[in-house]
């Protein structure tokens, strides 16, 4: 439990997170505030007390204005975003709408997301295609290493890239705008995973520039969860369709594109977490006077502080330029091997003991490409600079800190 007199930070009272844990893993799973959880609760009594005046009369309608918002607020063309359940589903969607081919290649980061290397091996096992994985230094000292690993396994055979906005486990950020640019110039489309982008970092889909983008509401910009946006560039869209469909074109005549219509209504839905989104950015920029620019600037700052302290304290050098950096840091840790395969319920024995013994929720994770074992931390407004300081003292007394 938390020790007593360990505060969060004098915003923390604004989320519904257990008092009694110090939860440093926003980026796991987000939470969001207690304001937005009411603005859901109150849309789901609408839905229940009149379901066809909520679904059929009132939800396409709210559903165009949650996505005229979130076009606005990302910067992206008009017709550009639908919403989908996670950035999962996103990625899946895109790889599913591929027309690979025998010999063709599929390029994905060692520090992706785990789920995305397995979509990107069910899809291309089945078209006779391949994955070719890079490994993405881990520490490094200059973005040009991360962005030189990508472009140095590109091969004639590349049809797609898949390049991580911000890294889970590693939590680095790339310079998706450069390595888009280097890998169109070269004939080779880009899928952007951005599960931790909206709201993590300031995010113009138009200027990245890739092909396609997903990332999750659900983080960092706070959303109930499950919602996540996922962007098509216009030129793009034809051939992209949801992984269930359901209404074409033929059936409706709305306002909204035809690629974005076969995403609206994809079986009886319960849209009020996509509903809430809006609602969810504007309370946040209402939380800090500067609004996004300062919720990022302070998430950024106190786990960039954090993510040095215990790197110093661990008697590492920094794990990343300043330039890589988010509202999350990973510090590298001594190898202790998982289980082959991990258990569905096995964590590091040092996430347990963190959680168990000192009321400390975060996560320790690892990565096979290179082989890594890593400690992440996040920052959000609830987090103050003294449960960091309770973090790094207890992690420097655990027994499961070493190797086997």
């Amino acid at each position: 439990m938390r020790p007593e007199g360990l505060q969060g930070s004098v915003h923390s009272p604004l989320w519904a997170l257990d008092p009694g844990v110090v939860f440093l893993n926003h980026g796991s799973f987000g939470a969001c505030p207690r304001e937005v959880l009411a603005h859901r609760r109150a849309l789901i009594e609408e839905l229940e007390s009149e379901p066809m005046d909520f679904l059929v009369r009132r939800y396409p309608g709210l559903l165009g204005e949650q996505i005229s918002f979130l076009e606005s607020f990302l910067d992206a063309e008009p017709g550009s975003i639908v919403l989908v359940q996670n950035a999962t589903v996103g990625v899946n969607t895109i790889l599913r709408s591929l027309r690979l081919g025998p010999g063709d290649e599929v390029l994905v980061t060692g520090s992706e997301y785990f789920s995305t290397r397995n979509s990107a091996r069910s899809v291309t096992e089945a078209a006779g295609a391949s994955v070719r994985m890079v490994g993405i230094p881990f520490p490094l000292s200059d973005p040009s290493e991360a962005s030189d690993a990508i472009l140095s396994a590109v091969t004639p055979r590349t049809r797609l890239a898949v390049i991580d906005h911000i890294a889970s486990p590693t939590a680095l950020v790339f310079d998706v705008e450069q390595i888009t640019a280097a890998l169109t110039s070269r004939g080779i489309e880009v899928l952007v995973d951005g599960a931790h982008g909206p709201g993590g970092v300031d995010l113009s889909l138009r200027s990245v520039g890739a092909s396609y983008y997903t990332g999750n509401c659900h983080k960092w910009l706070c959303s109930p969860k499950v919602c996540a946006i996922l962007y098509v560039r216009p030129d793009r869209q034809e051939g992209v369709h949801p992984l269930a469909i359901s209404h074409v074109r033929a059936d409706l005549d709305t306002p909204l594109s035809d690629f974005q219509l076969e995403f609206m209504w994809n079986g009886t839905p319960d849209p009020t977490a996509a509903l809430s989104v809006r609602k969810s950015v504007e309370y946040m920029a209402s939380i800090l006077p500067g609004g996004w620019t300062a919720i990022r600037e302070r998430n950024r700052a106190l786990a960039t502080e954090a993510g040095r302290r215990l790197s110093s304290a661990l008697g590492l050098p920094p794990q990343a330029p300043d330039s890589m950096t988010g509202p999350m840091a990973a510090v590298l840790l001594p190898w202790r091997q998982p289980p082959e395969p991990p258990g569905v319920l096995w964590l590091d024995p040092l996430q347990v003991w963190l959680r168990e013994e000192r009321g400390i929720e975060v996560p320790v994770t690892w990565t096979p490409g290179p082989r890594s074992r890593l400690l992440r931390l996040s920052a959000q407004l609830y987090n103050s600079p003294e449960e960091y300081d309770y973090l790094i003292e207890s992690v420097l007394e655990c027994p499961f800190l070493g190797a086997d």
